[in-house]
């Protein structure tokens, strides 16, 4: 790898990505970052305004899919390295149309892949590091997932990023293109689109809404503190062996129900309310079509060979999120009522 590097990192402006540019920016002074995001529904960029004046931090609005575009930023920017987060990533929404999911995890990734390949020569001090998911192994009845589990995707969503994740193999296999890829569990914290779980739950208790819940609530999913994985990845960058593939997991098993009463209970003392008030909100709804039962990361290998462990507990981070969404209420309001799409137009257009 070059000593001083310039990373395109796609999605920044989103939920993980705000948090990966953020930590790189601040702990990297001498490398440049250029932070690629279409700015759509989910890409937030007023969760970079504290950075967004460093000198090492750029922002270009434009799709991965635009092969023009990213031609002309690798020629332009000289760029040697790629973090790449953009995806679409909400299931719910891939099962309503999986369009937008082929497009931007399958035409996009591909599209990126092959102009990297193109400026890089097949020099090896380079890296294409992509970010995926735990959702493509599959559904668990027992174990955890390994970095051999066979890819078993169930959803639109899940089978895209299963797609994505292929062509960077092929790409490392045909090419020898240098790649890494992991796969994370869910992830929770600060600055996520209100859509997910958690936010959802909050976001409603506060307001006294029902909380929605698929089927009994019995869905099982590994929960992964955003900062926690912004570490990973930073681990991964710097010292992961190309070629690849890191599993990353918060080794916090719960259920969707159990999540949810824990979020109530925190709630009603932060807010001052009766125990068990916020309960009385949880509505249980017909179960998502093709809903996997539970999944689990075993992440021995990056604790073993890299030294990466998940430093928040679950209980803790949960705290820490919902003390995060009713500190930043005006936040939480300009995405609810959709005016945190004007930050781009008074910042840079």
């Amino acid at each position: 790898m070059k000593s001083i590097k310039t990373i395109l990192i796609t999605g920044g402006a989103g939920f993980i990505g705000s948090h990966v540019i953020r930590l790189f920016v601040n702990k990297y002074p001498n490398y440049r970052i250029i932070n690629l995001d279409k700015l759509t529904y989910a890409g937030n960029l007023e969760n970079l305004s504290d950075i967004e004046d460093l000198p090492n931090y750029t922002f270009v609005k434009g799709d991965i899919v635009d092969t023009e575009l990213i031609q002309r930023l690798f020629s332009e920017e000289d760029i040697d390295s790629v973090i790449h987060l953009a995806a679409e990533s909400h299931v719910d929404r891939s099962i309503t149309d999986p369009t937008d999911f082929i497009k931007t995890n399958i035409i996009g990734t591909t599209n990126l892949l092959t102009v990297a390949k193109t400026a890089w020569h097949g020099e090896s001090d380079h890296l294409f590091y992509h970010i995926s998911t735990d959702e493509v192994y599959g559904s668990l009845s027992e174990g955890l997932f390994t970095e051999s589990t066979p890819y078993d995707p169930q959803s639109p969503y899940s089978a895209s990023k299963a797609s994505s994740d292929h062509f960077v193999r092929a790409f490392s296999n045909t090419y020898g293109l240098p790649a890494i890829i992991s796969n994370c569990s869910n992830n929770y914290g600060p600055n996520q689109f209100p859509e997910k779980l958690i936010p959802l739950c909050i976001n409603n208790i506060k307001n006294r809404r029902p909380l929605p819940i698929y089927g009994k609530g019995e869905n099982i999913r590994d929960w992964l503190y955003v900062e926690d994985h912004a570490s990973a990845i930073d681990v991964i960058f710097h010292k992961g062996s190309t070629f690849e593939t890191y599993n990353i997991g918060g080794l916090n098993e719960w259920k969707n129900i159990d999540v949810v009463k824990v979020l109530c209970r925190i709630m009603d003392t932060k807010l001052e309310r009766n125990i068990k008030e916020s309960e009385k909100l949880i509505t249980f709804v017909r179960d998502r079509a093709g809903h996997d039962l539970r999944y689990a990361i075993d992440s021995s290998k990056i604790t073993n060979e890299l030294g990466w462990s998940p430093s928040v507990t679950f209980e803790v981070g949960l705290e820490q999120t919902v003390d995060w969404y009713l500190k930043n209420d005006p936040w939480l309001s300009n995405i609810v009522s959709g005016e945190y799409k004007k930050y781009y137009d008074s910042q840079y257009d």
